[in-house]
């Protein structure tokens, strides 16, 4: 992977590495830590910690799927982590994607696979499960652990987690999205996980499982390492949807769309906050490539290299940087990053084939 390791995080092994420096890089892949001290405490004491993240495999993968996830596992595994992926087909048919249709849903969980592999994502201390296999193969410890949550937590309690589907409160839920929060704590403890490094949008969840460890009298409890989500690209986009190609970038996406999509983001002058082109160039190009270059004609300020984003925005909100300048330097950037990504779907017949079947799929909400 083209440069992702910055010269300060490829130390001979993580046996060299102090307990400082492995809490500095695991700290860095949260936008929030519940709590600090624990996961010190943790890395202090566990050689190798299990983190883990869970995927419905529910359609195309955007970039902050692929390319931040894909950042952040490998943050991970160099400061001596290792990361357990759980591709949830289960939930993702309890939460009708794919139209409920487990077959199809697994397509799509193999092509996530393809991608993260292809994306330069470090699988050495990876691995990929997949819920329906694990949860039938010990079906005797998921179970009994998924009830006990279920009888120990009141239903407006778990209906409060119904945002970790993509849904909320006012939604007309069936009663599948009760058993989904159930599961997805459960998973924790099944998964025998120390981390629990998944989005900020799946804290509810996570926070029920401190809470579980609590009414069980249970010391050591998951530690919540929540990441950034990317906001849509257009105005007033939170989050990126799979259902709204123009929102996001998807990993296989060509050249083209990549700079048209950007080209037509949201990208006011001089304004830092809620600018979406910011955020990409932040989560995505600076842990990258650990700079931003930027080509113009010699009267606008000709060819500069930002080393920092803290340069970036200083000059970006002066108006030194202007977005017609700073859009196509983002989309060269993505498009560098998304190029093997494109040579496999492209020379491996496996991985073409999947994406053309994912492709022909409807997204279901």
């Amino acid at each position: 992977m083209e440069n992702l390791k910055s010269e300060d995080e490829s130390p001979a092994s993580t046996t060299q590495m102090s307990v400082e420096e492995k809490f500095r890089i695991v700290r860095s892949v949260g936008e929030e830590c519940i709590q600090e001290e624990e996961l010190l405490n943790l890395l202090t004491k566990k050689p190798q910690p299990i983190c883990y993240d869970g995927f419905e495999p529910s359609g195309r993968m955007h970039i902050a799927q692929g390319v931040m996830k894909t950042i952040n596992v490998n943050k991970l595994t160099s400061a001596g982590c290792k990361v357990k992926i759980w591709i949830a087909d289960w939930f993702a048919q309890l939460n009708n994607k794919m139209g409920g249709d487990l077959g199809r849903i697994q397509t799509v969980g193999r092509y996530l696979i393809e991608i993260w592999k292809a994306a330069g994502m470090n699988l050495e201390h990876v691995e990929f499960l997949w819920s329906s296999e694990e949860i039938n193969s010990r079906a005797h410890e998921y179970w009994p652990l998924v009830m006990d949550i279920a009888r120990r937590n009141k239903l407006p309690r778990i209906m409060r987690c119904c945002q970790i589907m993509g849904r909320n409160e006012q939604d007309e839920l069936t009663a599948a999205q009760i058993f989904y929060p159930c599961m997805q704590c459960a998973d924790i403890f099944f998964l025998k996980a120390d981390i629990c490094q998944l989005g900020m949008d799946q804290r509810k969840v996570n926070v029920l499982a401190r809470e579980y460890c609590d009414d069980i009298k249970r010391k050591n409890k998951p530690i919540i390492l929540s990441h950034h989500m990317l906001p849509g690209l257009l105005q007033g986009q939170e989050k990126m949807s799979k259902s709204d190609a123009s929102s996001a970038i998807f990993m296989e996406d060509e050249e083209a769309e990549v700079n048209l999509k950007i080209k037509k983001a949201y990208c006011p002058p001089n304004v830092v906050e809620g600018n979406p082109c910011l955020d990409y160039i932040k989560y995505i190009v600076f842990p990258w490539f650990n700079e931003f270059k930027v080509e113009r004609k010699a009267e606008n300020g000709g060819e500069k290299t930002f080393a920092s984003f803290e340069e970036l925005i200083s000059e970006y909100e002066k108006g030194d940087l202007h977005p017609a300048d700073l859009k196509p330097a983002l989309s060269k950037a993505l498009n560098r990053i998304l190029q093997p990504v494109r040579n496999h779907f492209k020379n491996d017949e496996n991985a073409k084939a999947l994406l053309k079947r994912v492709k022909g799929f409807k997204v279901t909400k």
